[in-house]
C-alpha cells in the first residue's frame, strides 16, 4: 500500500506551480522533438469502436464509449492510448526510419484504482518513430531510452535554475535492467517490490521485457498483445523489446513509472503474442489485418506521463497537485489533513 507522508508542505505554491507545470511543458516537449527528431501531430480524443485501435491495456479495462447520433448511433470509445493509432499515422504520412511524431494524449480509464499515483484521467506525450527493420533490436531500444532520459534530466536542470529549492536528485546514467534477471535474483519479491528495491538502488532504472512470461511463468506487469513485442529473444538470453522507465520519488519514497516504451510488433511477432494471450479472435480487425499483412510501417514509440513528470519534477506529493481529476471523498479529507492542495 502506497504511504503519503503525514504532514506535507509544497515547495512551490500554488501559483508557483501552475507556472512550473506550463514551464515544464513547453521545456519537455522541444527538448523530445528535437532528441527524436519529432514533429507534433493533431490526435483524436476518441476513436470507433470495432477497429481494434484503442488500446486494450491489459484487456480487462473498460474504455468509456457512446454512441453518435448522426452516424446512425455508431459506437465511438474514448482512448486509453493511442499506441496502435501513431503507428497508423506514421504508416499515412510515410515518414522515413529516423523520424516520428508526437502529440498530446488525453484519455479516460475509469477501471483505475485512485490513489496518489492513479487517476481517471491520464495526460502524457504519445511519440513514436520510423524505424528500420535492422533496428528491431535491444540496443537500438535501450539508446532511444538514454535519449528519452537526458530529456527528463536537462528539465530537471532547467527547474533547479529556476527554482532552487527543487535540487536535482536523478543520477547521470539511467540504469538498464531485464524483468527476468530481477525474478532471478528476488524469487521471493512481487514485481512490484522488485521495481521499488532497484529503483531505490539507482535512483532511475528502465526494466526491459513488460509482459511475456518469466522463468517461473509469471509476467512483471500486463501489457497488451497488439501493440509492444514482449516475445521476441533479444539474442542475449532474454525477451522483450520493451520496458518502463522508473524514478525514485524522495517524497513518497517509492518507484515512480514515468514512461513506457517499446519495439511494435512485427507480423510474426503479434501472431504469436495473440496465440500467447488466447487473442486470436483480435486478428480479423481491421488494425490487425493490416498489420499482419504487412502494411504498416514498423516503429518504436511510448508515452511519458505529463502529470506524473510534474509531480515528480516539482516534488509533489500527490498526481492531483499537477492535474485536475475527480477523487473520492475519503481521499479529499485525507490529502486535506496531510497538507495536501490538490487542483
Amino acid at each position: 500500500m502506497l504511504k503519503m507522508p503525514a504532514k506535507y508542505k509544497s515547495i512551490l505554491s500554488p501559483r508557483e506551480t501552475e507556472h512550473a507545470i506550463v514551464a515544464i511543458k513547453d521545456f519537455f516537449q522541444l527538448a523530445l522533438s528535437t532528441e527524436l527528431n519529432l514533429y507534433r501531430v493533431t490526435a483524436p480524443l476518441f476513436v470507433e469502436s470495432g477497429t481494434g485501435i484503442n488500446d486494450d491495456l491489459n484487456g480487462v479495462e473498460r474504455p468509456v464509449s457512446f454512441p453518435v447520433k448522426d452516424l446512425n448511433e455508431k459506437r465511438m470509445e474514448i482512448v486509453q492510448s493511442l499506441a496502435k493509432w501513431k503507428r497508423l499515422k506514421i504508416t499515412e504520412l510515410g515518414l522515413e526510419p529516423g523520424f516520428g511524431i508526437y502529440t498530446d494524449m488525453n484519455a479516460l480509464r475509469p477501471d483505475e484504482e485512485l490513489d496518489a499515483l492513479h487517476s481517471i484521467y491520464v495526460d502524457q506525450w504519445d511519440w513514436e518513430v520510423a524505424i528500420d527493420e535492422k533496428d528491431r533490436t535491444v540496443f537500438y531500444l535501450h539508446d532511444i531510452v538514454k535519449k528519452v532520459y537526458r530529456c527528463i534530466k536537462r528539465c530537471e536542470f532547467f527547474l533547479y535554475d529556476r527554482y532552487p529549492a527543487l535540487k536535482p536528485v536523478l543520477p547521470p546514467e539511467i540504469k538498464i535492467l531485464f524483468s527476468e534477471d530481477l525474478q532471478e535474483q528476488y524469487p521471493n519479491l512481487t514485481p512490484k517490490e522488485r521495481e521499488i528495491k532497484v529503483t531505490k538502488q539507482y535512483g532511475a532504472v528502465f526494466i526491459t521485457g513488460i509482459g511475456g512470461r518469466l522463468p517461473d511463468g509469471t509476467i512483471h506487469d500486463g501489457r497488451a498483445p497488439d501493440y509492444d513485442d514482449w516475445i521476441t529473444e533479444t539474442g542475449d538470453g532474454h525477451r522483450g523489446l520493451n520496458g518502463d522507465i522508473l524514478v525514485w520519488h524522495p517524497v513518497l519514497n517509492t518507484a515512480l513509472e514515468l514512461s513506457s516504451m517499446g519495439i511494435r510488433v512485427s507480423p510474426e511477432s503479434l501472431q504469436m503474442q495473440l496465440e500467447e494471450r488466447g487473442s486470436t479472435d483480435r486478428a480479423k480487425l481491421p488494425f490487425h489485418k493490416r498489420l499482419l499483412n504487412g502494411e504498416l510501417t514498423q516503429t518504436l514509440g511510448g508515452g511519458i506521463g505529463q502529470s506524473r513528470l510534474c509531480m515528480f519534477l516539482l516534488r509533489k506529493a500527490h498526481v492531483g497537485e499537477t492535474q485536475v481529476s475527480v477523487w473520492s471523498d475519503e481521499i479529499i479529507q485525507d490529502c486535506k489533513e496531510r497538507g495536501i492542495s490538490l487542483l
